[in-house]
C-alpha cells in the first residue's frame, strides 16, 4: 500500500519562495562575479547597488522557465549528438536574449564571456536542481 503525504500548502509556497530566492542571489553573483573578471566583455551598471544584475537575474528565472524547455526540446538531436556539451548554449542564447532586453545596463561584448557565464549557469542550475530537490523532499518526512 502506498501513503500519501500532503503537505500544507502554505509549505509548498514557502519552499518555491526559498528556491526561488537561492536562484536569484545565484544568477545574480554568477553575473557580478564574472563581469568582475571578464570587465571588457561584459558591462553590468552598478549605480543601483546591483538593481540590474539582479533584474538581469530574474529574465534568466523566467526564460528558463518558458523559452528554455522549447530550446530543449528543438535541440535534443544536437545535445544528444554533443554528448550534452551543446546544453551551455541554450543558455548562451538566453543570456543574449537578457542582454538585448537590458541593453545600455547589461551588455555582452564578445562571445568567449557568454559561454563562460552560460558554462556556469549550467553547473548552477544543475547543483541547485539537485540539492534542492533533496532538500525539499526529505525536509518534509
Amino acid at each position: 500500500m502506498v501513503k500519501i503525504i500532503e503537505e500544507k500548502p502554505n509549505i509548498v509556497r514557502l519552499r518555491r519562495f526559498l528556491d526561488w530566492v537561492i536562484r536569484m542571489v545565484g544568477y545574480a553573483a554568477i553575473l557580478i562575479l564574472t563581469s568582475m573578471l571578464f570587465k571588457n566583455t561584459l558591462q553590468v551598471d552598478s549605480s543601483h547597488f546591483g538593481f540590474w544584475a539582479f533584474s538581469a537575474a530574474i529574465l534568466i528565472y523566467l526564460l528558463n522557465k518558458t523559452i528554455k524547455p522549447l530550446l530543449f526540446w528543438l535541440t535534443i538531436p544536437i545535445t544528444g549528438l554533443t554528448l550534452g556539451l551543446f546544453y551551455p548554449f541554450i543558455n548562451l542564447f538566453i543570456l543574449k536574449i537578457v542582454s538585448l532586453l537590458l541593453q545600455p545596463h547589461f551588455e555582452i561584448i564578445g562571445i568567449w564571456f557568454a559561454i563562460w557565464a552560460s558554462i556556469l549557469i549550467s553547473i548552477l542550475n544543475v547543483l541547485l536542481d539537485t540539492f534542492l530537490l533533496k532538500i525539499t523532499k526529505g525536509a518534509g518526512r
